[in-house]
């Protein structure tokens, strides 16, 4: 225990007091024998420039959250539809122009005659695909999605094409949401378009740190715009309807529409068309992947909140398909107003506060968009990283229990590829969604192996439910990678394999170590009978020095001090002082006339080794290095460059143990007196160390 009850003696015979000192309580509480818990004060940096950057981090995200707040930290289903789904439901926002963009080819009379077809396919697909995870949401409540879902049942190669592909997908979110975001703010105002990459980079960025506030904020921050987008588009598709059937509808003119009518009408140009349409489905395993994220049931709220969703983006994307068809809205020339933004101007009217506000929520929802990602990205990168596939860090827990290193990846990966595409939604759609249909079918074939093996009550439907959907799923997998894979899918294509054999390099590194640290459990080791010698490389004569040796005592009796210099007289100068002032030490002089440093120890280590008597153990080598520690951050480019260099050829060398031996001026006045240098090259204080 720490501290505790001290008696004191008083002035007279009898007099006894006892004093009860804590000095673990401001920062430490027990909760056992030899067992405390870290307050928050313990955490709090010491020194000025560390407290400057915590208050800037507590003003930006806010204070750190204990580990214990994280139950207050999951969501409601209304906020988790605002942050699951905003990927999903914006889609509906650019996944009819890409469906007319393509049918255009063939005459915007057939654009305009099959888009509404190609909607209601997709929106089949996505019924199969949401019942399909709506069940993974209840068989797998840890979450995970499709690499979990695949780990258990598919083994350990098909659960990492799955993550690869999901990673790469969750990137793709984040970049084609944030560009058309930003095209549908120019649709507005045309003059941003010159500065689109700019608007797209600082969106990512404040999204970036509305997560890194945590769930619930980011849920208050991103509630708003999806349920007033939602809103404003169920009331324009309703207005649309209304106009339709009353024959109030009228095909608009449009003098920047794209050049339509170079192609014929055939099979692949449908099958593209569909291809470009399934982008509405991206974002649909958001949930089944954050499943741990909802308030208590978590496996019913968050497949209660799938439905909803499927529901409204199905409503939402064959609405505006309806609304843009009956109109006879076209796709525009690069630069124009997107096909909801025309949809917007016909029914609210162009220019009318409806449509600026409509046109502000999609902007807005677009951009939180990315959010979905956000969550799911860092969630199933802390899976792969408890697992051993990826750096563990990125199943560290931030200030405010957001997975932070998988928030700034993917924010850094996704605004490079921004600006390396010009911030173009159509540059960026061909690599998008190949990754998620991978996902799709590899997870509806784990759930039937999962069916099949677990044989719940009513396992065969839910077996033919997921069966029916692996088959569709794998088709339409084939077709949008063979249509879009002259347009860029081959990237992909390539980057799954690369992703998957990166993770499997770093689970073969994190095996090996693991195999060279076990321990077996049934030794029981007592105090080491090995023996152990200490080598001090020392620059001189320093207070430094002084406080390396006398940690090197403490180790061993076996202790050297070594000198590497390239000046012999410097030398015999430092010989001298030594001997007198440090007695019983031996000194190894080394000169080095090729000025080396690492070198000429390393090899003198060796030396010591060799010279070892061959049938005993080797002992253990201490290499004790005296360090200086700057009082300012600026100041640390000054010291300690050779113990660098020392420290880097060291680590690793066989049975060799580095210590190093930090020496701070507690006492600002140390140093204050007037110093006296000797001929050893070395400056000393009347003060001892």
């Amino acid at each position: 225990m720490i501290g505790g009850r001290r008696p004191l003696h008083g002035r007279k015979p009898a007099d006894r007091r006892v004093r009860v000192e804590r000095p673990h309580s401001p920062y430490f509480r027990y909760t056992g024998r030899n067992q405390l818990v870290a307050k928050a004060a313990a955490h709090e940096p010491k020194t000025a420039l560390g407290r400057t950057w915590a208050r800037i981090r507590k003003i930006a995200i806010g204070r750190p959250l204990a580990s214990e707040e994280e139950i207050g930290e999951r969501l409601s289903k209304k906020k988790a539809l605002a942050i699951f789904s905003s990927d999903a439901i914006s889609s509906s926002a650019y996944a009819t122009e890409e469906i007319l963009r393509v049918l255009v080819l063939a005459g915007a009379g057939v654009a305009l005659s099959l888009s509404l077809e190609e909607a209601a396919a997709i929106s089949v697909l996505l019924a199969v695909v949401a019942l399909s995870y709506r069940q993974v949401c209840r068989a797998y409540p840890s979450g995970g999605g499709a690499y979990s879902v695949s780990r258990e049942n598919l083994g350990a190669l098909a659960s990492l094409v799955a993550a690869a592909a999901l990673l790469i997908d969750y990137v793709m979110t984040v970049a084609v949401s944030t560009a058309s975001a930003v095209a549908q703010a120019y649709s507005v105002v045309p003059s941003l378009y010159d500065i689109r990459i700019e608007i797209a980079v600082v969106a990512i960025a404040l999204i970036t740190t509305a997560n890194l506030r945590g769930l619930r904020e980011s849920g208050n921050i991103f509630a708003i715009p999806t349920y007033l987008f939602l809103g404003l588009a169920l009331s324009m598709i309703g207005i649309g309807v209304v106009n339709v059937v009353t024959g109030q509808a009228v095909d608009i003119h449009q003098a920047d529409a794209v050049q339509n009518g170079t192609e014929g009408l055939g099979l692949f140009l449908l099958l593209k068309a569909f291809a470009s349409g399934s982008v509405a489905l991206t974002g649909t395993e958001a949930i089944a992947n954050g499943v741990p994220a909802f308030q208590p049931p978590e496996a019913k709220n968050a497949a209660n909140t799938l439905v909803a969703m499927a529901v409204l983006l199905g409503v939402l994307f064959i609405g505006i398909t309806f609304v843009s068809d009956a109109y006879g809205i076209e796709p525009t020339v690069d630069g124009g107003q997107t096909v909801v933004a025309l949809v917007a101007g016909t029914i609210f009217g162009a220019g009318s506060p409806l449509f600026y506000l409509f046109q502000a929520s999609t902007a807005l929802i677009l951009f939180l968009a990315a959010n979905t990602s956000f969550n799911a990205f860092p969630r199933l990168a802390a899976l792969l990283a408890i697992d051993g596939y990826i750096p563990r860090q990125f199943a560290f827990r931030g200030d405010r229990l957001a997975f932070s290193y998988g928030i700034v990846l993917l924010a850094t990966i996704a605004a490079a590829l921004l600006v390396f595409f010009g911030g173009d939604t159509h540059a960026l759609i061909p690599l998008y969604s190949v990754g998620v249909f991978v996902c799709f079918t590899l997870s509806q074939i784990g759930m039937v192996r999962h069916w099949s093996r677990h044989r719940e009550r009513g396992w065969w439907w839910r077996a033919a439910i997921n069966g029916f959907g692996a088959v569709l799923t794998a088709i339409v997998l084939i077709v949008v990678a063979s249509v879009k894979f002259a347009d860029g899918a081959y990237l992909v294509v390539i980057l799954i394999p690369l992703i998957v054999g990166a993770m499997l390099f770093i689970k073969l590194q994190y095996d090996a170590s693991r195999r060279e640290l076990a321990v077996r459990r049934d030794l029981v080791f007592a105090s080491p009978k090995r023996e152990e010698r200490v080598v001090i490389p020392i620059p001189g004569v320093t207070r430094a020095v002084i406080q390396a040796v006398n940690v090197g005592r403490s180790i061993s009796e076996d202790v050297r001090a070594v000198f590497i210099t390239e000046n012999p007289e410097d030398a015999q100068a430092l010989r001298d002082r030594w001997e007198r002032q440090l007695p019983g030490v031996p000194l190894v002089v080394v000169e080095s006339p090729y000025r080396a440093l690492t070198g000429p120890l390393e090899a003198y280590l060796d030396v010591l080794d060799a010279a070892w008597p061959p049938d005993k153990t080797s002992p253990i080598t201490f290499v004790v290095l005296p360090e200086y520690v700057a009082r300012r951050w600026w100041e640390r480019i000054l010291y300690n460059q050779s113990v660098k260099r020392l420290r880097s050829a060291l680590l690793g060398r066989p049975h060799t143990v580095v210590v190093n031996v930090p020496y701070r001026r507690e006492d600002p006045t140390l140093f204050e007196r007037t110093p006296v240098a000797d001929s050893g090259g070395s400056t000393e204080t009347p003060a001892e160390p």
